[in-house]
């Protein structure tokens, strides 16, 4: 497998105008123990990843609209010639906001929505008006001819609201939409009991799996989900190779379920280079250690890489090189980031790998 990084989240500020449910960062309006960096040190930090390669990067939180140089990191990051993209809640969202982000060259926005009406998502942000300003925030994109997709995150209080997401995620104009079932990290700690279950997981999947069928206006993605990528093989094994290339190219790009660590990382507020965004160890600091050392030398992301050392039924399965288990479900649930998969329910049949 090639190990390139093709994606990089960039957490440049910690604060939030929202204190959602889920937060990986227990985000506040105020960080002092996690301050903003300056902007000569991002400089310093996209002169050193585009010295190395050529990854998408997601300026994220927090709230990235909270800082006022957000936009002058993003132009600075498309004249090295990075693909930079933005990812907010959206309810800082302004026609003068929209004309920053065209003018510093932001190829796509990711807005978040959790549920179809404002009592649900409201709830989930705890923020009264967040449902409204994520809504004004699509129409302003759509004014501006702003590219943007949705992420939207599940746990048990919501998830009877998936297909009416999905439904309004189309309606508003986003051309993909993303279905992350939550990792629990940050605040994401303080509702365990709201976890979706092993079997209901399962059975969302299949939903997804059926719903992408039939889906031609959007890109669609369960994330935080590897096991999807096992059901892809499963159901197009029964029905026909047809569905199995058309789906393994829009949801992967040919690719595989966790991608921690292999393709993707974050960088957060302190410069640490964690494997994605809901994994909270380090495997280097870009203060200290250019990029590529930590991308290419870390012993984190050698043990991420190396599928043979994959405990329990992860380590047996069949579709460990397609799937892989969230590697960050396990460490925050288990303390080992190489034990199985907590929410699969799949038996493996210890057969060769797929």
């Amino acid at each position: 497998m090639d190990f390139d990084v093709k994606w990089i989240a960039w957490e440049i500020t910690r604060r939030c105008n929202l204190k959602c449910v889920h937060c990986r960062s227990s985000s506040e309006l105020e960080a002092k123990e996690h301050p903003d960096f300056s902007f000569d040190e991002a400089k310093r930090a996209l002169d050193d990843i585009s010295s190395y390669a050529q990854p998408v990067v997601v300026l994220s939180g927090g709230e990235p609209l909270l800082r006022k140089d957000v936009f002058d990191i993003a132009a600075y990051g498309t004249e090295k010639g990075l693909r930079m993209c933005l990812a907010t809640n959206g309810t800082l969202v302004t026609d003068e906001i929209c004309r920053k982000i065209n003018k510093a060259g932001i190829r796509m926005v990711s807005l978040s929505l959790d549920g179809s009406t404002a009592e649900v998502h409201d709830d989930f942000r705890n923020q009264q008006g967040a449902f409204a300003g994520t809504l004004r925030a699509a129409a302003l994109f759509r004014e501006h001819e702003i590219p943007f997709l949705v992420n939207s995150s599940f746990t048990k209080r919501n998830q009877e609201e998936i297909p009416k997401v999905h439904k309004l995620a189309k309606k508003i104009g986003a051309t993909a939409w993303y279905m992350f079932m939550i990792v629990p990290t940050g605040r994401g700690q303080d509702i365990m009991d709201e976890l979706i279950s092993a079997e209901n997981y399962e059975d969302i999947l299949d939903w997804h799996y059926q719903m992408e069928k039939d889906e031609d206006e959007l890109l669609v993605r369960p994330t935080c989900a590897p096991h999807y990528y096992r059901i892809i093989l499963q159901k197009s094994k029964e029905e026909g190779e047809k569905f199995k290339r058309r789906s393994l190219k829009f949801s992967t790009g040919g690719s595989k379920g966790c991608l921690a660590g292999q393709l993707i990382c974050l960088i957060d507020v302190d410069g640490d280079v964690l494997p994605c965004s809901y994994f909270p160890k380090s495997a280097g600091n870009i203060r200290t250690q250019p990029f590529k050392d930590i991308w290419e030398n870390s012993e984190l992301f050698k043990e991420l890489r190396n599928f043979k050392i994959y405990k329990g039924s992860c380590g047996r399965c069949e579709y460990l090189n397609v799937c892989g288990g969230c590697r960050a479900r396990s460490y925050s649930m288990t303390g080992d980031y190489l034990a199985e998969e907590p929410f699969c329910n799949y038996v493996p049949r210890e057969k060769e790998k797929v």
